[in-house]
Formats: C-alpha cells, structure tokens, sequence
C-alpha cells in the first residue's frame, strides 16, 4: 500500500491556507484528473480520490485543527484518514461535494476552472512568503505519555535579521518596487506549443520569487533576505494518549520566512521508551502476572502494579495459568478526548513451577500426585483447550 500523503502535499498549499485557497487549489486538481476527463484511468482515478479525501479534512475547521495537531492520527475514524482515498467511493465524494461539481457528471461547477489554472479571467496576488518546518524527535517514558507532559527544546533556526528586523531592505523600511517581470502578480505564464496545440502554464515568477516586489536596497547583513541563524527555546505541551509514532505540529515556531511572512512548523515525532512491566496495545495495557502454586490453588489477594500506583487484586483458587483478568479504566487515556475514555489493564495470569526442590517438598509432591484432585478431567482439559484456542484467535 503506498505511503500516505500530507494533505497539504496533496492539495499543493501552504499550512496557513484561508478556506478559500484550500477549495480552489481542490477545484484544479478535481478538474485534471475527474473521472469524465479519463476514462478508465486508474492513477487518475486515485489522485481524484486522493484529493478529496484532503478537501474533506481541511475544509473542516475542526477535522483540519486535529489533524494539524496529531496528523492522520487525529482524523482516522472521524471522516478523514481514509489511506490515500481508498475509503471513499466516488458517490461518496459527488454526494459531499456536488457544490463544487455542480452535480455528479459534469464539470458546471468548474466554470472558469481553466482561466484560474493558467492566469485568465482575473487578477492574482503575489504569493506571501513562508518559512520552513522543522523537526524534532522526543522520546518519553510510558508514564509521560500517559500524563501528558511539556518539554523545552533549544532549537537552532532561521531567525529575522536583527539589523534589518527582517524587512531586507538596508534602512529598515522595507522600501520596495514592484516587480518588472511579472508586474506584481508574482507569476508569470508561458505558452507553449504541444501536440494538441498551444498551452499555457503558470509558475512563480524568477525575479521576485513570487512576492511581486524586490528591494530597492537590499540589507548588508542579511543580502536582501530578511533572515539570520539563531536560536530560540521552544516550549512544547505533549498532551496525554499520545503513542509511538505519533506526530504533533507546533504551529509557527519554525523557521522564519523571509520579509516577514508566515513563519513555519516544527514536526515533533513522538518515540517511546519501552517499559519493564506493561505492553500498550492501543489504549490497553498488558501486564503478565506471575503466582506461585500455592496461590494458583488456594487463592489469595496480589499487588498489580499501574500507571497510578499498585492495586490489589482477588486470585480465586484453582486459578489456571493464562487466566486473563481485565482492571476497568486502568489503561490509557484517550488523546486529546477523541475517543471513548480510558482503556483497560488486561492481567494474564502465569504460575512459576519451582525448578529445585528440597527431599521433604519432593516427598509432599509426590504424595499430592496420587490424589485424585491433582488429575485434570476432561471438561477442565476441554476448558483449558479452548481458551489457549482464544488466544490465537
């Protein structure tokens, strides 16, 4: 299966997009590859899916704002997190968004479609600046994870100049003049002939770099960029439930962008430390718990060790070795409440059989193993069968 995409990837648009860059960046992409402009096109067909499965979760103030927290972690279950567009069918997406389509077969809603792609039918602006993401790792023990925690990074980054305060002109005033090649719109476009005639593409402008502007007198101290090295401690709030794996976006504390833009994220990649005692399976806890004989048999009351802190728990006698046991609400919580509570700590149940023995034990062994109490019979056998066949299942 391949590798899901980053909806922002898949639309082509910027981390800050307004809901109205997000829906006509989705439009174009709808356009190129509907299924009535290739028929039988399977790849065409994918990244048509694709694409709506990214309009789906970003036009969504509160599918986008979970994902932009989590990441596909954040929607899987809620309408997003499809994996590529393989959950949604195509009555799926002409039933969510017929608006844009202006109905299931055609293209009506897509007038003006082709004048937007290639610089017709009205004006642009210059594209504002924006700064890249960053990456970090942090590894957590499994109690933080469980708790939640804040942990402070010195990051090294991409800081305005200090000389110009990032305007990259040398006077500090940002003195600047519109763009000859592109006369301020920050694209140009290029017709060229092709088999099927003459086409038009649009790109960012060479010159100004899609800003629509340069500068006058560029700042000795940065070249005209606006931006220097430096360094800043970021404060990064882990909230609790998160896993392995996890993503979680810090927005606007990446690198600046250039003459004051919009600066970028940092990536913080969640990598968690294993733990002695516990296995987590999704919100659950496992914890093997080991008896001696005498327990197994007789019962008695043991200490299970939590995330909060030992407990104690009833051992009923004759209790068999792969019992599973199952404390309500002592696993882990649910990320950010997207869920359904906590989960559980699930106890299997082992008995350790002494390896060395005294001549007394030995001699009481062997007395025990003529009674009739010791000799499994065939419902026990039949009992102990089916849930070792549980197991695997």
């Amino acid at each position: 299966m391949a590798e899901q995409r980053d909806y922002y990837e898949v639309l082509g648009v910027a981390k800050t997009a307004t809901e109205a860059e997000i829906k006509a960046a989705y439009k174009k992409l709808a356009l190129k590859y509907h299924p009535d402009r290739n028929p039988g096109d399977k790849a065409a067909e994918a990244k048509f899916k694709e694409a709506a499965e990214a309009y789906d979760v970003l036009h969504d103030k509160d599918k986008r704002a979970r994902y932009d927290q989590f990441g596909f972690a954040g929607v899987n279950g809620a309408g997003g997190g499809y994996g590529g567009g393989a959950g949604m069918s195509m009555d799926d997406i002409f039933s969510m968004f017929g608006d844009i389509f202006g109905g299931r077969g055609g293209f009506s809603g897509f007038a003006g479609g082709f004048a937007d792609m290639f610089g017709g039918g009205g004006s642009r602006r210059a594209a504002t600046p924006h700064g890249s993401d960053l990456r970090l790792k942090v590894r957590l023990t499994l109690q933080e994870c469980a708790t939640g925690v804040t942990k402070k990074f010195k990051v090294k980054k991409q800081v305005p100049c200090s000389h110009c305060h990032g305007t990259g002109s040398e006077n500090g005033s940002g003195g600047t003049e519109t763009c000859s090649t592109c006369h301020g719109t920050g694209y140009v476009v290029r017709t060229q002939r092709t088999m099927l005639g003459m086409m038009q593409t649009q790109g960012v402008c060479p010159t100004c770099g899609g800003e629509g502007h340069i500068i006058k007198n560029k700042c000795h101290q940065c070249g005209g960029i606006g931006l220097m090295s430096g360094e800043e401690v970021v404060e990064v709030k882990i909230p609790a439930g998160v896993a392995d794996g996890m993503v979680l976006t810090v927005n606007g504390k990446g690198n600046a962008a250039p003459h004051g833009g919009v600066p970028g994220d940092i990536q913080v990649f969640i990598e968690v430390e294993q733990n002695s005692e516990f296995v987590r399976q999704d919100n659950d806890l496992l914890y093997n718990l080991i008896i001696d004989v005498p327990t197994a048999i007789l019962g008695g009351t043991v200490e299970v060790p939590t995330l909060d802190g030992k407990v104690k728990m009833k051992i009923d006698p004759g209790t068999q070795p792969g019992k599973v046991m199952r404390l309500r609400g002592k696993g882990f919580p649910a990320v950010q409440g997207y869920g359904y509570g906590n989960g559980d700590l699930i106890v299997t149940i082992a008995v350790y059989i002494p390896e060395t023995l005294t001549r007394d034990e030995r001699q009481a062994i062997e007395r025990m193993a003529k009674s009739d109490s010791f000799r499994p019979s065939q419902s026990i056998k039949d009992r102990i069968f089916k849930r070792f066949k549980q197991m695997f299942e």
